[in-house]
């Protein structure tokens, strides 16, 4: 099952390092990760999407990520209601039909060159496969992604 964690932290050097060893020390991959600031830049907020096969390794993780001088507090989103998003950008070739493609996708044209378009799609993990599906009809150049950042409700 995947977990979807959040985890604020003290915005201090190798803090980050400290919690991806915790999950790499117990075999679980991290799937998505992402850190920024929150309101107050003296703490960062991590969401941290990873697969847990064994729900109790993955408490077991939960447990010693508190313990961690670092941690301010850690909420695993997963068994509460709350909002993921995720940000793309993706480069396609510039071709005559393609706002076809875009129709009924969350897409918005944010470049356009001489020979590429930069569109920018925001959507959960579903629409943005959704959205890779459809645009390998037309080839995509280059394609970059944030992880998932996630709030309770």
């Amino acid at each position: 099952m995947k977990h979807t964690i959040s985890v604020l932290v003290e915005n201090k050097f190798g803090v980050l390092a400290r919690i991806a060893g915790l999950f790499s020390a117990r075999g679980f991959n991290i799937e998505s990760l992402a850190v920024g600031e929150t309101e107050d830049p003296t703490v960062s907020r991590m969401t941290i999407v990873a697969e847990a096969e064994d729900e109790r390794v993955l408490d077991q993780i939960i447990k010693q990520l508190h313990k961690l001088i670092d941690v301010i507090t850690v909420i695993d989103l997963t068994q509460k209601e709350y909002i993921n998003k995720e940000l793309a950008f993706f480069k396609l070739p510039k071709k005559a039909n393609i706002k076809d493609v875009f129709k009924g996708l969350p897409c918005e044209v944010i470049k356009t060159t001489d020979n590429h378009i930069i569109v920018q799609v925001v959507g959960d993990r579903s629409q943005i496969h959704e959205v890779i599906e459809r645009f390998k009809e037309i080839g995509i150049t280059e394609l970059v992604r944030t992880g998932v950042i996630a709030v309770a409700v």
